[in-house]
C-alpha cells in the first residue's frame, strides 16, 4: 500500500510554499508538488514594493529567501507534474503517470499561468483528450494521435507514444528539439480546435487538419477545474470561503488560481489559511 499524506500541496509559488510551512510547523506529513526552482513568476519581478517588512525587493532575492526557508524546515519539493485528482471517499487520489499519490486533504495552489483551454478540449476531455501520454498510450496502439507539447521535457512522452501508436504527430509551442524520434511528425503551426462526435476525430490547426484518434495537451499545469471533476469554479477562478475551503470536502485553495488581486503576499496569507484550516479539518476526523 502507498503511503498515505496528511495533506498533498500542488503548486511551489507562494501559496504553496506558505501552505506547506504551516503544515509542516503543525507536525503534518505532506507532499508538496511543483518546480525545484520555485516560481518563475516571482523571480522575473525587477522589484517587489508591497511585501510586509522588506520593501524594494528583487522578485530574484524573495525567491532565494523562500527557498532558505523551506531547506532549513527540511521541506522538499517532488518536480511532478499532477494529471488528475480524484476523490475517493475519505482521501484524494493524485495521479502522475504510472504513479499514484494519495492524501487525506488536498491545498491547490496552482497559480494562473496554464493556459486558455483549447476550443473543444473541455468537451472532448476524457473521449480523445488527455494530459497524460504515458498514462493513455495504450488506448492507442495502431491509431494516430496528436501531441501539443508545451515544453521540449514532452519529446520523452512523445517517443513513448510512438512505441504503441502507429502515427504521431508533434505540434510543439516552443523553438529547438532536442531529443525527438525521427519517425515523429513535427508540424509547426498553431492549434485551433479539437473536432469531433461522440470522440475525437481530427484536429485543426492554422493550415491543416490532421485526421486523429487521440490529442494530448501537455501543459507545465493544467487548470483547476480540468485537473479535479467536480471542483466549483467561478469567473475562471477556484472558488472558495473564509476558510480557504474549496465545494469539495478536504480541499482547499489558495493563491491566484482563487481570484484576484494577483499579489505575493496576498497569496503568501491564503497559503497559511488554507494550512491551517486543511490541518483543523484533519484533526476533526480524528
Amino acid at each position: 500500500m502507498s503511503e498515505r499524506y496528511d495533506v498533498a500541496i500542488v503548486g511551489s509559488g507562494p501559496a504553496g510554499l506558505s501552505a506547506a510551512i504551516n503544515c509542516k510547523i503543525r507536525n503534518k506529513n505532506i507532499i508538496l508538488f511543483g518546480n525545484e526552482n520555485l516560481s518563475n513568476k516571482v523571480s522575473k519581478a525587477p522589484k517587489i514594493n508591497n511585501y510586509l517588512g522588506i520593501p524594494g525587493i528583487k522578485g530574484e532575492e524573495l525567491k532565494e529567501a523562500f527557498k532558505k526557508h523551506i531547506d532549513s524546515m527540511d521541506i522538499s519539493i517532488t518536480p511532478e507534474r499532477i494529471n488528475a485528482i480524484y476523490a475517493i471517499g475519505d482521501y484524494f487520489a493524485l495521479m502522475v503517470n504510472e504513479k499514484m499519490y494519495e492524501a487525506k486533504s488536498v491545498i491547490l495552489a496552482t497559480g494562473m499561468e496554464y493556459g486558455k483551454a483549447l476550443k473543444g478540449e473541455e468537451e472532448f476531455l476524457g473521449k480523445g483528450v488527455g494530459y497524460c501520454a504515458t498514462c493513455d498510450a495504450p488506448l492507442y496502439k495502431g491509431k494516430k494521435v496528436a501531441i501539443i507539447a508545451h515544453n521540449k521535457k514532452e519529446e520523452e512522452e512523445a517517443n513513448f507514444v510512438k512505441e504503441l501508436a502507429e502515427t504521431v504527430y508533434y505540434i510543439p509551442m516552443y523553438k529547438d528539439i532536442e531529443n525527438l524520434r525521427e519517425d515523429i511528425i513535427v508540424v509547426r503551426e498553431n492549434p485551433v480546435e479539437i473536432i469531433g462526435n461522440d470522440m475525437v476525430r481530427s484536429l485543426k490547426l492554422s493550415n491543416t487538419t490532421l485526421e486523429v484518434d487521440g490529442v494530448f495537451v501537455l501543459k507545465d499545469s493544467i487548470s483547476p477545474d480540468q485537473l479535479m471533476p467536480g471542483l466549483k469554479i467561478t469567473d475562471g477562478h477556484v472558488e472558495v470561503d473564509r476558510q480557504m475551503a474549496t465545494n469539495l470536502k478536504g480541499c482547499f485553495a489558495a493563491g491566484d488560481c482563487t481570484g484576484k488581486p494577483y499579489q505575493y503576499i496576498k497569496s503568501s496569507g491564503e497559503g497559511l489559511v488554507a494550512a491551517l484550516n486543511a490541518v483543523s479539518y484533519l484533526n476533526n476526523k480524528k
